[in-house]
């Protein structure tokens, strides 16, 4: 894919990390984590996009938050890291001819991050949901974003990610994104977490 290629529904999948209460308890801003994750997990669903979750170590760590889990269907364990260690993960993406995975869930500089990377390893466009991820200490959450930046992945917002997975205004689905959109903005109250510096 070309680094300025749009990244529409098209081949996209959104695979949900670790959005685990036990994990979330300590993450800054982890409402609004969590609600723009549920943004995109509607709106991957609107648009027929597959969405893959995973959870780390559930026996200590416990079940995906109720939130989440209620969109989702099979939630996947792991205890790597990165995701990519999960051969249905893998199997996943090639069985339905994915080429560029969108991310959400935490922690931004751990789990997000390696598995980022993992994915361009492998070949895949990796585009990152700023808005959805977290980390314990925002400071973490800002660097990793960085750091996939400059490895090349895509990072981007909620909103822009919905509109730009949707294409078109005349899109049957429009509507409905837009909606969702608004209701997520309206709930949020427009708030934007800190975008990481380039200096």
């Amino acid at each position: 894919m070309r680094a300025t290629e749009r990244l529409t529904s098209e081949g996209a999948a959104l695979l949900v990390v670790d959005m685990q209460d036990k994990l979330l308890a300590s993450i800054a801003d982890r409402e609004r984590v969590v609600a723009w994750s549920v943004g995109l997990i509607r709106g991957a669903q609107i648009l027929n996009i597959p969405v893959w979750t995973t959870e780390q170590y559930p026996r200590g760590l416990g079940p995906t938050t109720e939130a989440v889990a209620a969109l989702v269907g099979d939630r996947l364990p792991k205890a790597t890291f990165h995701c990519c260690a999960v051969a249905r993960v893998m199997d996943e993406l090639k069985s339905h001819k994915i080429r560029h995975v969108t991310l959400v869930g935490i922690e931004a500089h751990v789990c997000i991050a390696q598995t980022a990377l993992e994915l361009m390893d492998w070949g895949y466009r990796v585009q990152v949901a700023a808005d959805a991820v977290g980390a314990r200490r925002p400071y973490d959450r800002e660097v990793a974003l960085r750091r996939l930046e400059h490895a090349g992945a895509v990072v981007s917002t909620a909103e822009a990610v919905l509109f730009e997975w949707t294409e078109r205004a005349d899109r049957p689905e429009f509507k409905a994104m837009s909606a969702l959109v608004k209701e997520f903005d309206r709930d949020l109250g427009g708030s934007r977490p800190q975008i990481p510096s380039q200096e």
